[in-house]
């Protein structure tokens, strides 16, 4: 979670879950991810992983909210679409939340709120930057997407154990690699070669060229 915590990440694809519709509605296919987890041993939970999971909670609301944002100034539907993805991640975790009876930390926040003041300051920075241009908009959904990547992988090599974070966790960053694609492709077509921030060009090669 070391990338994480001196910037941030989020993601895009859950393959066993739909999209989330934001209310307090539990969906079928919701239903079947929670079996899912209940299916996997509740196993102790390390202080790391507690940690690891409030701020992947408020880190998903980051990227659904900076999402909303860069949609409601460029109605781009890339942002739609992958705000409705970044709710289903929140969903993800909260799952996990209930079965560790850990504290929400997202409960009763409103868009672009966030209790984490390291959050509260990226989500500020990146919607300023995302303001700047629909070109600059896209590259902030790309950077977002590879600190995610990177704090994923860094929690799952680290010290994620329990068998439901670790089926979560890899789930969250398969999507995270699609959001990715997905902005570079959008840049792509728009005449922009876009360079990895954060992710080593050799890592960021192979996401992409998979």
């Amino acid at each position: 979670m070391k990338a994480l915590f001196f910037y941030i990440t989020i993601v895009f694809f859950l393959p066993i879950m739909s999209c989330s519709s934001g209310n307090d509605e539990i969906t079928p296919e919701e239903v079947v991810f929670i079996r899912t987890i209940d299916t996997l041993p509740l196993e102790p939970l390390s202080e790391d992983e507690q940690l690891s999971l409030l701020f992947m909670r408020e880190e998903e609301k980051l990227a659904r909210d900076v999402y909303d944002f860069l949609y409601s100034r460029w109605s781009a539907q890339i942002f739609d679409n992958i705000s409705s993805s970044e709710q289903t991640h929140m969903d993800a975790i909260l799952a996990l939340l209930n079965r560790y009876d850990l504290e929400d930390p997202v409960e009763g926040q409103e868009s672009g709120a966030f209790v984490n003041s390291d959050i509260q300051q990226l989500y500020d920075d990146l919607t300023q930057l995302g303001e700047e241009s629909s070109i600059d908009a896209l590259k902030v959904g790309a950077a977002i997407e590879e600190i995610d990547i990177i704090d994923l992988k860094n929690a799952l090599d680290s010290f994620v154990d329990n068998q439901d974070i670790e089926w979560v966790y890899d789930n969250l960053r398969s999507g995270s690699e699609n959001h990715l694609r997905s902005f570079v492709k959008n840049l792509a077509m728009q005449g922009v070669t876009y360079q990895p921030q954060y992710l080593t060009q050799e890592e960021f090669d192979a996401i992409i060229n998979s």
